[in-house]
């Protein structure tokens, strides 16, 4: 009976679960210097994480996504939206200043102030348009994109 038990046992082999349709078939080439820089530079261009399988998908034709980050670009677009959000405390902070002025000043006192505060909201509108210019010319200049 022991024995009978032992043998409807199924025996478990350790280790990984065999593919379905394994990579047997291996194929070796040599590149110069300047075909592996090439190489290389496609690969990481490509973003793939295995170079098995970047040649692979050259080798068949299977198509390959290249995204490439620039990152000037997008330090600039942070730091544009800091400056956005800057500019727009400083639109909350004009309101709240105005009517500060208003309830703790006399009306020629204000009229006064608010003349100094209009002078220098004319350069920050100034400034605003100039940033606004030269983001546009910079989108032109480097942010192109490219047609299919």
């Amino acid at each position: 009976m022991m024995m009978e038990n032992q043998q409807n046992k199924k025996q478990h082999k350790g280790g990984r679960n065999p593919k379905k349709d394994p990579s047997i078939h291996r194929y070796v080439f040599r590149l110069t210097d300047q075909e592996n820089a090439k190489f290389l530079s496609l690969f990481e261009a490509s973003g793939a994480d295995n170079k098995a399988l970047f040649i692979t998908s050259l080798l068949f034709e299977k198509q390959i996504k290249t995204v490439k980050v620039d990152l000037a670009a997008m330090d600039y677009y942070m730091r544009l939206t800091t400056l956005y959000g800057q500019f727009r405390a400083a639109g909350v902070n004009y309101n709240q200043i105005v009517k500060i002025l208003y309830r703790n000043f006399s009306e020629k006192k204000a009229a006064a102030y608010l003349f100094k505060l209009e002078k220098q909201t004319i350069e920050l509108a100034q400034l605003c348009r100039a940033i606004t210019q030269l983001t546009a010319e910079f989108e032109v200049k480097h942010l192109k994109k490219e047609e299919k």
